[in-house]
């Protein structure tokens, strides 16, 4: 490959032990292609860091960037769990159409992108984060959220009113797919309250059963009716009770 003048690359590991830096893309990519002079890249590495022997942070990581002349390249470094570390190297602007790993702290960027989107933190996701998603990720089509934590602050009784005044309406445009099957119930909630979200494609909704019934108020809620009133496909992670006659509020499946 020596003579190659332009490499896009998108790369996905997990279970390394080491990350994959600005050091490691010179040493094992770069020093081989003398001629390359467009690259464009995401590269994804996910540890445990119980196998770090140094604190990784953002910072590092864009020093090694800077370091091999991609100035135009930016990072992403989350905690997501209390064992797991995942790290992004990525050229800007970002030409890919998938992005994943993605927490709280995030680049001030508009990612544009980017249609499918996984998010995970150990830390609750408040709905300040949800307005920076909304306006990083314009055409969002596709959203899965992993995030046990809950949403509540001090007054628990906030986040399921549906007429509180301290939240701003979110719009997701283009959003058609939204996966909280494996995080809290708030997160639901945060998606189905009208209040909260404006979601008018939604058509796939993975869910917690028992979640399902709770947000909605046993499908009796109508702040939550109008986000469901699309879905034409419900994956639920424990099976329905055949019993419940839920058609009234999913219409459209």
């Amino acid at each position: 490959m020596s003579y190659l003048e332009s490499l896009t690359l998108y790369v996905c590991i997990k279970g390394r032990n080491r990350i994959i830096d600005g050091t490691c893309v010179q040493n094992d990519i770069l020093v081989y292609m003398p001629q390359l002079h467009s690259f464009t890249f995401h590269i994804n590495t996910s540890i445990d860091i119980r196998d770090l022997s140094y604190n990784l942070s953002r910072e590092n990581i864009q020093q090694t960037l800077v370091n091999i002349g991609q100035q135009n390249a930016t990072s992403i470094v989350n905690y997501h769990t209390t064992y797991a570390v995942a790290c992004s190297i990525f050229s800007l602007p970002f030409v890919f159409d998938y992005l994943e790993d993605v927490g709280n702290i995030f680049p001030n960027i508009v990612f544009s992108y980017v249609k499918f989107l996984l998010v995970q933190d150990k830390d609750a996701f408040r709905h300040e984060f949800f307005i920076r998603i909304a306006r990083s990720f314009p055409l969002l089509k596709y959203l899965r959220i992993f995030n046990i934590e809950s949403q509540l602050l001090i007054n628990p009784l906030t986040l399921s009113s549906d007429h509180s005044q301290s939240y701003s309406m979110v719009e997701y445009l283009h959003l058609n797919s939204l996966d909280v099957g494996y995080s809290h119930k708030d997160y639901l909630e945060q998606f189905l309250n009208e209040t909260k979200a404006y979601v008018p494609y939604l058509t796939q909704l993975t869910v917690c059963h028992r979640h399902l019934k709770i947000v909605t108020k046993n499908f009796t809620r109508e702040a939550t009716r109008r986000n469901c009133a699309k879905v034409k496909r419900l994956n639920i992670i424990q099976p329905l009770d055949n019993s419940e006659d839920h058609s009234h509020y999913f219409p459209s499946l």
